[in-house]
């Protein structure tokens, strides 16, 4: 695969993304190859505090490769993963914290993901709360069951 060089490239298009803080540009290298890239507000870092006690960088990267992996096939496009991800990249910078921990960033995916597919929510969160048994997934069924209803009733 050829090294694309950004610095040598000349943009075709610029559009904004649907959530309005993101460029996305498509570019065209000197030898014709074209590229996508997108540009977003830098934020400030976020420690995340894992499990384990260990710390390390957010990473949007590392989230989306998760999402992708556990429950990727029950989204149309990337796209709505990004977007999906922005809502909760917004609902952790949100918190006004610099460190947060990995169960803060599960909890808010398990909360996209119950808006957006039921399905992709189960099966995150088989692997996210480490489901042993057949019980766990109807505790969780039934937990949201619960959710939507009292949603509904309100």
């Amino acid at each position: 695969m050829a090294k694309i060089v950004i610095g040598d490239s000349r943009v075709i298009e610029s559009r904004e993304v649907s959530d309005g803080v993101t460029i996305r540009r498509r570019r065209e290298a000197p030898d014709g190859t074209r590229f996508t890239t997108y540009e977003r507000i830098e934020k400030p870092n976020l420690a995340i505090i894992k499990k384990n006690g260990a710390r390390e960088l957010y990473d949007r990267d590392k989230l989306a490769t998760a999402i992708k992996r556990s429950v990727g096939k029950f989204f149309t496009s990337e796209v709505e993963v990004e977007e999906m991800i922005d809502v909760i990249e917004d609902g952790l910078y949100d918190l006004g914290e610099n460190e947060i921990t990995s169960k803060q960033i599960g909890d808010k995916v398990l909360d996209e993901l119950a808006e957006r597919n039921e399905v992709a929510y189960v099966r995150f969160a088989s692997v996210y709360q480490e489901f042993k048994t057949l019980d766990d997934f109807v505790k969780i069924l039934e937990e949201r069951r619960q959710q939507k209803q009292a949603k509904q009733g309100n």
